[in-house]
């Protein structure tokens, strides 16, 4: 290996000290010498088209909040979309299979075209069913304030006092059997 060195002329740099300690210790997780590191470190930023001052937004608050906003976007469009569809066509595809069984055994079965659903008739279910979850969430949240309502602080001798709930153990499993 110091043969292979001989044949190079080297050349000194003035590093701080803490530097080339960091240096020193990278170095050794990338290749066996300082000059192989420096040299695969530069080909890096050349071949990407990269400063060393470039922000790539990895570490950004805002890049996460915006990933963070896209999965929510995706769970939903797979929550409220996706799935549903699946089922019907699952559910259509029973059918199918049901029918055609019951005609292999009865005779032919003519069925009505069905009424295919417009936009607003869509509209119109997801409206009536978010108004239904706010309903829901009304009530819930009436609950939620009758059960606080029921809360007293009691004071302790000795440090911090602690709530105490006025309800009977019946209640208690009713209003959770509610929830």
């Amino acid at each position: 290996m110091e043969d292979s060195y001989q044949k190079y002329r080297f050349s000194a740099i003035n590093i701080k000290k803490e530097v080339a300690a960091r240096f020193r210790s990278f170095s050794r997780l990338v290749s066996d010498s300082h000059t192989q590191t420096l040299e695969t470190v530069m080909n890096f930023f050349e071949r990407n088209d990269l400063s060393p001052n470039d922000d790539l937004g990895i570490k950004n608050n805002r890049t996460n909040k915006r990933i963070n906003a896209l999965i929510a976007i995706l769970k939903n469009i797979e929550k409220q979309q996706t799935l549903p569809t699946k089922v019907m066509l699952e559910t259509l595809f029973q059918e199918v299979t049901n029918l055609e069984d019951s005609e292999g055994k009865e005779g032919h079965l003519d069925l009505a075209s069905p009424e295919p659903f417009s936009r607003d008739t869509e509209l119109e279910h997801y409206r009536k069913r978010y108004e239904e979850m706010q309903q829901q969430l009304g009530t819930y949240r009436n609950r939620i304030l009758e059960l606080l309502d029921q809360m007293t602080l009691v004071k302790g001798t000795f440090g911090k006092g602690h709530y105490k709930l006025e309800m009977d153990k019946k209640e208690f499993e009713n209003f959770k059997n509610q929830l």
